[in-house]
């Protein structure tokens, strides 16, 4: 049988199911490697994969008999046969953080359950730890992440907008290995730089503008995550010492980051020092990714100890309202005696378009 699957058996008999339904698509990749649109039952003795017609070939494809996964097309059953597949199943767990109240209402009615069981983000939690093939997908993300920022330090010059920059990103990661964003691209410059999630904007590069650009790929579904902050034409002396305090607890935080570590203790080291300093912590310091750009851990001011072979971001900023941003951001791979940098490219002043003295 598939071992993710296998596992999740274990931990249904520990969780006393005798069913689960499973409609997050991340979820249903992970155990299953299956891509298309569908849901997953898990039942008292099959594991059934319903899908319409648009998608039985490629699902089929995907499956090997080792897997053990029956495919049907939704129109395969008549209602009565729904209503068999969790028959003397006492509890049926399902996925409370996707699924709409009308998908639990048309489960209960369809498969006619009786209880209903929240799971508790069991199978996000299992995804918190990635193994081998899964950290090397991380890894490419990576590496191409940083391929495309060297490209994009190189081609931006002041009077091109943000738009344009974020287009550059994206087609630079289309050409180059990667198979989507692993979300919007961020290109915020000068005032909008303030905006932790500012969107891209038809605002040119001015000369003193900072500029943080916030982005990443996805590599055969898994994702990578990085931000720098980088000047136009030169460095405003305002901002460097931001830079700097942010720099600071970035490369801090990452010689703290290792298995065993407390997310709480590591999200308040920040925060007191930026507040030492007249600013404030306004995030999280940083999450976990994977299959999904934003997944469990996440590091801020609940207590969590990092795992061996998690992988999170690392990424602290200060956002001055009207004025300006700063973050800096790795993916980075969680060590037995410390932590491994995913993203390398450089964190030190980076100036574009440098004005010529």
């Amino acid at each position: 049988m598939n071992a993710n699957i296998k596992w999740l058996r274990e931990k249904m008999k520990m969780l006393d199911l005798e069913g689960m339904i499973i409609s997050n698509p991340n979820n249903i990749r992970y155990l299953t490697g299956i891509i298309a649109e569908g849901i997953l039952l898990i039942t008292r003795k099959e594991n059934i994969y319903l899908t319409d017609a648009r998608y039985i070939e490629e699902v089929n494809s995907t499956l090997t008999i080792d897997d053990e996964i029956i495919v049907h097309e939704f129109k395969d059953f008549t209602t009565d046969e729904y209503e068999n597949f969790f028959l003397f199943c006492e509890n049926v767990g399902f996925e409370e953080n996707y699924m709409t109240y009308a998908q639990y209402k048309e489960c209960i009615r369809r498969y006619k359950i009786n209880n209903m069981q929240e799971t508790e983000g069991i199978i996000e939690k299992q995804r918190m730890i990635k193994d081998e093939e899964e950290i090397a997908k991380i890894t490419r993300a990576c590496e191409i992440t940083d391929n495309c920022f060297e490209h994009i330090c190189q081609w931006i010059k002041i009077g091109q907008t943000e738009k344009e920059i974020a287009l550059e990103i994206q087609r630079y990661f289309q050409l180059h290995g990667a198979e989507d964003l692993a979300f919007p691209t961020i290109v915020a410059s000068g005032k909008n730089s303030s905006k932790p999630h500012a969107m891209p904007t038809d605002k040119k590069i001015e000369l003193g503008d900072v500029i943080t650009i916030d982005f990443g790929c996805k590599y055969e579904g898994y994702c990578s995550d990085m931000t720098r902050t980088v000047f136009a034409g030169y460095i405003p002396e305002k901002i460097r010492e931001v830079y700097d305090l942010v720099l600071h607890n970035q490369k801090e935080t990452q010689m703290a980051m290792k298995d065993g570590a407390n997310a709480k203790v590591l999200t308040k080291l920040v925060k007191n020092d930026f507040e030492l300093h007249g600013y404030d912590l306004i995030h999280a310091l940083g999450h976990g990714l994977g299959l999904d750009i934003h997944e469990y851990p996440f590091i801020s001011n609940q207590d969590f100890y990092l795992k061996e072979n998690m992988v999170v971001t690392n990424e602290p900023g200060i956002y001055i309202p009207e004025n300006f941003g700063v973050r800096i951001e790795d993916t980075v791979l969680i060590s037995k005696n410390g932590c491994i940098n995913l993203t390398k490219s450089d964190k030190n002043y980076i100036i574009v378009d440098k004005v010529q003295k």
